[in-house]
């Protein structure tokens, strides 16, 4: 393996990063004009608070459809191939964010444009839920044992990158329009999404420019070797027969991922320029962003490393102590309507995410057996995304009404609680060997 693994890492690195990034641009941009633009172009006739609510939810209803996609691309990427998934992901994506940036808002096509703008929503789902995994398993069946967190952050990084990237694009086309918001609102939120087809250009080029894992191809091999039987049953079925609780507590260690990721990528750029909550300018949340991305893709590659030598587990751990807190000193924060308070509070949540989700690109597909490894990470991961990306979203509203915005802190607390001790449940996975079935060696220390 260390033959196959030593020539291509870093092409390999670079395809899982620009692919994640491309994608997860493509669904992040959703998420900042969910919060600045969607409301009056898509909800006119609902009051803002209602419009709020109902851009979100579409928001939201992507969350939803991870977990599908995860099973149906995990499907083919555990039968046909990681890089032939990905290809198909990509392509998936890049069609549906094109096509939101060219739908004709409610004041033009009345009651259709939310309704399309939703099945637009669902497939961004569909494929950002089959990407993931696949750009993990990428990476992490490609690396050397000793340095596979340390490449695993690849694809993590790619999510912050995307975030910055999408920041930057919404800021440059607010700036070069004067701020203008009939004019922003009319056609500039568009240009961001419709770029995306270019960057899906670049990132087919370079996911055409590898090959398929040397993992994979070993599985195939023995396979066509051995007796079918055993695979011959749907990846998902055997992921939720023989490790039901590794998909499950997986799930449930990455809830503070989503949850933070998303309130502080999504809720807080509607909640800092809202005049009700932190009370800043659309300019300084953007910028606030692209700073926070920069600091958390840091400290990502930085934990991710230390990922090798510490395990996955204790820094996922630390992470979950240290949101509990963070998370009831959040809003507190931001409530006193500082710009700096402002950036500093963003800068805290993404970096406490950063800490966590590095590990997690080899964390979990090491929790997996080869044959059903992209069902099974895919799955975990796309259902924390339910619990801890779309619920607090749609939550974070009526909350915020009823009981202040200390009670969006409170859920953010129980998300990482939630996370650390699902975490500790797990084994820890940093010495296992991904060409080594589970099944086939004694249970690893919990440590």
């Amino acid at each position: 393996m260390s033959t196959e693994a030593k020539v291509p890492m870093r092409r390999i690195a670079v395809a899982s990063c620009v692919g994640t990034t491309i994608e997860f641009y493509d669904f992040f941009i959703y998420g900042t004009a969910a919060a600045l633009v969607f409301p009056k172009v898509f909800f006119p006739a609902l009051g803002p608070a209602a419009a709020a609510v109902a851009s979100f939810a579409t928001f939201a209803v992507a969350f939803v459809a991870r977990p599908v996609g995860a099973v149906l691309f995990g499907h083919f990427g555990d039968r046909v191939g990681r890089k032939r998934t990905l290809i198909s992901t990509l392509l998936l994506m890049g069609v549906a964010t094109t096509l939101i940036g060219l739908l004709p808002g409610a004041s033009t096509i009345g009651v259709a444009a939310p309704v399309v703008l939703v099945v637009l929503r669902l497939a961004q789902g569909l494929a950002v839920g089959g990407e993931w995994a696949g750009a993990a398993l990428l990476t992490a069946e490609y690396a050397p044992g000793g340095s596979r967190g340390r490449y695993a952050t690849c694809p993590q990084l790619g999510a912050f990158l995307a975030f910055g990237l999408s920041s930057v694009t919404f800021l440059a086309t607010g700036l070069l329009m004067g701020d203008k918001d009939a004019a922003f609102l009319d056609y500039g939120w568009r240009v961001p999404f419709v770029v995306s087809s270019l960057l899906v250009v670049v990132g087919l080029y370079v996911r055409l420019r590898i090959e398929e894992t040397p993992v994979f191809r070993r599985a195939q091999e023995q396979v066509a070797a051995g007796s079918a039987r055993e695979h011959s049953r749907p990846p998902f079925r055997e992921a939720i027969l023989r490790q039901p609780r590794e998909v499950l507590l997986a799930a449930g260690s990455l809830t503070i991922v989503f949850s933070f990721f998303n309130m502080g990528t999504t809720y807080l750029t509607s909640y800092g320029v809202s005049p009700d909550g932190a009370g800043q300018s659309r300019p300084t949340v953007l910028v606030a962003g692209i700073i926070a991305a920069v600091v958390s893709g840091v400290v990502t590659v930085v934990t991710g490393a230390l990922s090798d030598r510490l395990g996955r587990k204790r820094l996922i751990m630390a992470a979950g102590i240290a949101g509990a807190v963070w998370g009831l000193l959040l809003f507190p924060l931001l409530d006193t309507r500082s710009t700096l308070a402002f950036g500093f509070g963003l800068v805290v949540t993404l970096v406490i995410v950063g800490v966590c989700y590095a590990p997690t690109g080899a964390f979990l597909p090491e929790l997996f057996e080869t044959r059903y490894r992209y069902t099974g990470a895919g799955l975990s991961y796309n259902l924390a995304g339910v619990v801890g990306g779309a619920v607090p979203p749609l939550l974070a509203p009526a909350l915020t009404a009823s009981y202040g915005s200390i009670a969006i802190g409170v859920l953010l607390s129980v998300s990482a609680v939630l996370s650390f001790f699902c975490t500790r449940a797990l084994v820890e996975t940093k010495d296992r060997t991904l060409t080594i079935e589970p099944a086939e060696r004694e249970l690893a220390p919990t440590g």
